[in-house]
């Protein structure tokens, strides 16, 4: 399982995103797994690190889940129109 950082901003972005798909290889099974539960600050750059991570993901034919997804950003992802590529049904 992947973990997001406490914050994850524009300026955390690109490391972010770098670090979760530097994490890849090591993700066994059919699905990479990001857990969120240490989220706490975030902006809209948060969505486009995890939609990015996603398309990486399934790229490598992985499933993609994540884990304790806080209201607030699932929130955001259903104002930007993205919940149905983050969140399951």
């Amino acid at each position: 399982m992947l973990v997001l950082p406490s914050e994850l901003t524009h300026k955390q972005a690109t490391a972010c995103l770098r670090m979760l798909v530097q994490g890849l290889p090591s993700q066994n099974g059919p699905a990479v797994v990001v857990d969120a539960a240490t989220l706490q600050r975030f902006d809209s750059s948060a969505l486009s690190v995890l939609l990015e991570f996603r398309r990486a993901s399934l790229a490598l034919g992985k499933g993609f889940e994540i884990r304790h997804l806080s209201t607030r950003l699932a929130d955001l992802a259903r104002l930007y129109g993205v919940d149905g590529l983050l969140m399951p049904a």
